[in-house]
């Protein structure tokens, strides 16, 4: 009831109209998992500025998979004397809603941003207080994921992750002042004719566009002093552990080989607020792949994702939270995404491998208010299984998450991969495109930069919105998981949406990584990615690849 009480009192202090943009009301829309299931109003677009290396232009060029993703700016200005790198430069109206920055001997410098052509920046300060300190907001609004964890090599940075919104009404830029930053022509005894800045800055921010008709008030620190009472109540909502509950209904049941455990209703219109399996194996590990949890709402099949990979941990045993799924040290696996239905759901576990299993589940089923923005929640998963890291012709290649067609909202992603090296996997960007768009309107500067940490560090670590339950496949043979959510970095779509993620490895082997998508969409909506039984009865990999890969 506490939880219920702190997002209704949110709702009604962000005091703003329907149409107007607020810091108040982005940070009510942040903690309701009730909001992400309408299609949002007023719409936007989902935008990403970042160090992509700019000789990646298009799918048919031969820069498309280059890496070196850093210290990759717009231009250089002068301001007040001052030289500053331009990461970021739009017209509004608009809002900055995800932020990730990490540096390799470049961490000292002044991050300025500037709203509405204003000369004077409305805010500024060094990385380290700005992104991931106290400056603007406590924890979990910023934060260094991994903080406390070995650096490694000197120079190399933590990471920085901001989520506080920094709403704008015209225009926003942002620059980074570094003196140490300066321009290279020598790049390991290559010569680069044009030129490369360095040392190492790397960054990825995600902002919203709005129709030009719509009204926000742009972020000031007066305004930011306003709502330090929100932004204490949004923290306890995003770090708190109690979903919300309503009529529950659950089942137990000894699954045999081929047999399922379900549970319906029929009393829409509805929505899950939770829902919470345990399964309980001889053979943990296989059985997190080889129990599917399959979902049909409305008679529509929604979500086909094996349980471990939906939870969040999959094959393994390891314990994470974030603000929409979990698993604790008793095994007990939540999510708290919000399944809306018009009529009626129906939520099975079905066990499509060799051995018996138990399995408990729960779910509690909250009233909903069904209307014309009203989306069903889907997640698909799929696996690529003894995948050879390079293409025929030796390079790097792009991975799909999903393709969509339809009009929906995409909410948040997770990768399950054994690696069977000590090198490292993620050098692969994210591309994200959106509704046809030639060129990817999100294009990223690395897999472990998009998942919110830095430098392929192994250490786990769990956030409202970040998880790496497991990272030993991180320059070592073992299993890693990445995993993010998105609530105001949510990506709408209205045609279709190819989300995808670059397989860029130092080492020519095979292994497995297994993708696993989370989106709301309207009915009728196309998807690439089939219900595949096949691949969730191979073998799990656990310690390294073995001769005999199946599990049937």
């Amino acid at each position: 009831m506490v939880r219920i009480a702190i997002i209704l009192l949110l709702l009604i202090l962000s005091g703003c109209t329907k149409n107007t943009v607020t810091l108040g009301k982005l940070l009510s829309e942040m903690i309701s998992a009730e909001s992400a299931s309408y299609f949002p109003y007023p719409e936007y677009r989902l935008l990403q500025a970042s160090s992509y290396n700019r000789k990646s232009v298009s799918p048919d060029s031969a820069g498309w998979f280059e890496n070196n993703d850093m210290s990759h700016f717009i231009r250089i200005e002068e301001n007040q004397g001052r030289r500053e790198f331009v990461m970021l430069d739009t017209d509004g109206p608009g809002a900055i809603v995800r932020w990730w920055m990490t540096f390799y001997k470049a961490q000292e410098g002044i991050i300025r941003i500037y709203l509405d052509n204003s000369e004077d920046p409305v805010i500024a300060g060094a990385p380290d207080d700005l992104l991931s300190g106290s400056l603007l907001a406590p924890y979990p609004f910023s934060a260094s994921v991994q903080e406390g964890a070995p650096l490694g090599e000197e120079g190399r940075d933590y990471d920085y992750n901001l989520y506080l919104p920094v709403p704008f009404s015209k225009h926003c830029k942002i620059t980074y002042e570094c003196d140490s930053l300066r321009i290279l022509y020598d790049y390991e005894g290559t010569n680069v004719p044009e030129g490369y800045y360095w040392p190492d800055v790397f960054y990825n921010i995600n902002y919203r566009l709005y129709d030009k008709t719509v009204s926000v008030t742009s972020f000031t620190m007066k305004e930011l002093g306003r709502c330090r009472k929100k932004i204490r109540d949004a923290g306890t909502i995003l770090l708190s552990e109690a979903p919300l509950s309503g009529r529950k209904v659950s089942g137990e049941m000894r699954l045999l080989p081929g047999d399922s455990l379900v549970l319906s209703d029929h009393s829409g219109p509805s929505a899950v607020g939770s829902l919470r399996a345990r399964i309980i194996s001889s053979c943990p590990d296989q059985s997190l792949r080889s129990v599917v949890l399959s979902i049909r709402t409305d008679g529509i099949a929604s979500v086909w994702v094996p349980a471990g990979d939906f939870f969040g941990s999959g094959y393994t045993s390891q314990t994470h939270r974030t603000l929409f799924n979990s698993r604790d040290s008793s095994g007990m696996m939540s999510s708290f995404r919000i399944m809306p239905y018009r009529k009626n759901i129906s939520i099975s576990f079905v066990n499509y491998g060799k051995d018996t299993v138990d399995v408990r589940v729960m779910a509690d089923l909250i009233p909903y208010r069904w209307n014309d923005r009203s989306m069903y929640f889907g997640a698909s998963w799929h696996e690529y299984h003894r995948l050879r890291t390079r293409d025929a012709s030796g390079s790097p290649f792009d991975l799909t998450f999903i393709k969509l067609t339809g009009k929906g909202v995409y909410v948040g992603d997770q990768l399950t991969l054994f690696n069977d090296t000590y090198h490292w996997w993620g050098e692969g960007d994210e591309k994200t495109f959106v509704d046809n768009e030639p060129f990817p309107s999100i294009f990223g500067t690395g897999s472990e930069d998009y998942y919110g940490y830095s430098f392929g560090r192994r250490e786990a670590f769990s956030h409202p919105f970040l998880s790496q339950p497991v990272g030993i496949g991180n320059m070592a043979r073992g299993v890693t998981i990445n995993m993010r959510h998105r609530a105001l970095d949510a990506i709408p779509f209205r045609k279709s949406i190819d989300s995808r993620i670059e397989m860029w490895h130092w080492a020519d082997i095979e292994m497995n990584i297994a993708l696993t998508s989370y989106y709301y969409f309207f009915d009728p909506v196309i998807r690439n990615i089939k219900p595949d039984i096949p691949s969730v009865r191979k073998k799990v990999a656990v310690h390294r690849h073995e001769p005999d890969d199946e599990n049937e």
